[in-house]
């Protein structure tokens, strides 16, 4: 059972390492508010999430100030819109209809954000999902809260490369959409491959059809929990060298107890007074279980007063544009110079397994992504890094291989090709499917900047270099359109 003992013992990590919940996510089932009226389905569908989340916000509120334990945001993620409008929506525009109307329950309820103006299409586009993946510029240009994912490919169908390609074109309308925001809008659309249905985080979060009618999802976060544990870790192996060198007297009691520490000290000793990766492992692990259980009681808290069944908790580790709440830091105190630098795959790998270790013993369910994220505009160690030149695009692709999810809140010059977009898809989407894992692409064309500008999103989306892209064309490859089948491991039965 979990006691407030628990949480009191994580006072100090809210206070000075900024532990959050970064999100109580209800996840709310809309098919039942599916019919041939697009007028009537959108009354149920505002009527539904108005009625069910109404209270949603202010227990968020509540047991943050109860507990002592900040939730940043409070969010709701619905079941994808194109199954809910394929009845009723005969044109891109009365997808924008549905856009609007969640948009506006969405406001009503005091959620910052509303995903699962959403698609699932990795085998294939039905007309009502064609339509709605057509919708997402206007919808995304005429909406504040709304977010919009598309699932492309998965290990078990393959890549939908006809669906990559138009998503191409979509995120550089989108982009044109919301100009005058800095093309904010394709900050609000993820691509992704293998999209989990439990997922709380956005862009991607959406309600699959095999949940609950209505289910609460909690996400946690802690980089700058774990970034201070690793600090303190190499600190006192630090000072067990520097005592160990060093000599005098000491009562006898206190020598048996010095060298009692110093042969514990010596088994977790590395190479030039660090910890070893033992060690190393062993404290992620425990931290990760510490903030694992603050949204386990939250995530418990928030289904009994609500009266909604609890889903999971995500256990990923995301960072925010504030000054020690950084992925990348933590990256830097296992030992690279910059995130970037060689090691840097093997040092996020290591980061992300523990993360899930340590975690996974903590709550009754986990699910979602829970790992690593490496946004690049919402983490300032990211940030350091591409501005250090040490960042490339390449490189964060194959970091993506070992981490929870892809190519994530990255700035690219305004004149990108619509066919290069899509080559970056397809190469995320693979590793995804390959590797059995979640991969995603939210990248932000940004019209009229290119490399050496720099783009503000403001608030938890942070800011972004211009980031420079392969001008090499792939538009031949993304051009031929079908199927990438599945491979060979996916075939199980």
């Amino acid at each position: 059972m979990i006691n407030l003992q628990e949480v009191i013992e994580t006072n100090k990590m809210i206070e000075q390492e900024n532990l959050d919940v970064r999100t109580i996510t209800m996840g709310i089932n809309l098919l039942d508010c599916a019919g041939t009226d697009l007028k009537v389905t959108c009354e149920k569908i505002y009527k539904k999430i108005t009625t069910l989340a109404c209270n949603l916000v202010q227990t968020g509120e509540d047991i943050a100030k109860e507990f002592g334990i900040p939730i940043v945001n409070k969010r709701i993620s619905v079941t994808p819109i194109s199954l809910v409008g394929s009845a009723c929506c005969r044109t891109p525009g009365d997808y924008v209809q549905i856009a609007k109307t969640l948009d506006r329950a969405a406001k009503e309820v005091g959620v910052n954000f509303l995903g699962g103006y959403s698609a699932i299409v990795s085998k294939g586009m039905t007309k009502s999902d064609e339509l709605l993946i057509c919708s997402i510029p206007k919808a995304l240009a005429a909406t504040e809260r709304i977010c919009s994912s598309i699932n492309v490919g998965s290990t078990k169908t393959g890549i939908n490369m006809d669906a990559v390609r138009l998503m191409g074109d979509i995120i550089k309308q989108t982009a044109e959409e919301t100009k005058e925001k800095d093309s904010l809008g394709c900050a609000k659309l993820v691509v992704l491959c293998n999209a989990p249905d439990d997922n709380p985080f956005m862009a991607g979060a959406f309600h699959g059809v095999s949940e609950a009618d209505a289910i609460i999802n909690v996400g946690v976060s802690g980089p700058g929990v774990v970034k201070y544990a690793l600090e303190q870790m190499d600190e006192a192996m630090n000072r067990l060298s520097i005592d160990s060198e060093g000599s005098g007297c000491s009562a006898p009691l206190v020598q048996v107890q010095r060298r009692k520490g110093e042969a514990e000290g010596e088994k977790h000793k590395g190479g030039r007074g660090l910890a070893n990766f033992e060690l190393l492992c062993e404290t992620i692990k425990r931290t990760a279980f510490k903030i694992t259980r603050v949204g386990q009681l939250v995530a418990q808290e928030a289904s009994r007063r609500l009266g909604v069944p609890f889903g999971i908790i995500d256990l990923s580790l995301a960072p925010t544009p504030a000054i020690g709440d950084s992925v990348a830091d933590i990256l830097k105190c296992i030992g690279v110079e910059h995130p970037g630098a060689p090691g840097t795959t093997a040092a996020l790998a290591l980061l992300n397994d523990q993360v899930k270790k340590g975690g996974v013993m903590a709550s009754s369910y986990v699910g979602g992504l829970s790992g690593a994220f490496i946004p690049v505009s919402e983490d300032q160690g990211m940030i350091d890094a591409v501005e250090a030149g040490a960042l490339t695009i390449e490189k964060l692709e194959a970091m993506t291989c070992v981490c929870s999810v892809g190519l994530d809140m990255i700035a690219i010059p305004g004149d990108t090709p619509a066919t290069t977009i899509a080559g970056i898809i397809a190469d995320e989407s693979a590793i995804g499917m390959v590797n059995q894992k979640t991969t995603a692409v939210r990248i932000i064309p940004v019209v009229g900047k290119t490399v050496g500008d720099t783009v503000q999103f403001g608030g938890l989306l942070g800011y972004a270099p211009i980031m420079p892209v392969n001008t090499f064309s792939s538009q031949r490859f993304v051009d031929r359109g079908g199927r990438i089948p599945a491979p060979i491991h996916s075939f199980k039965n």
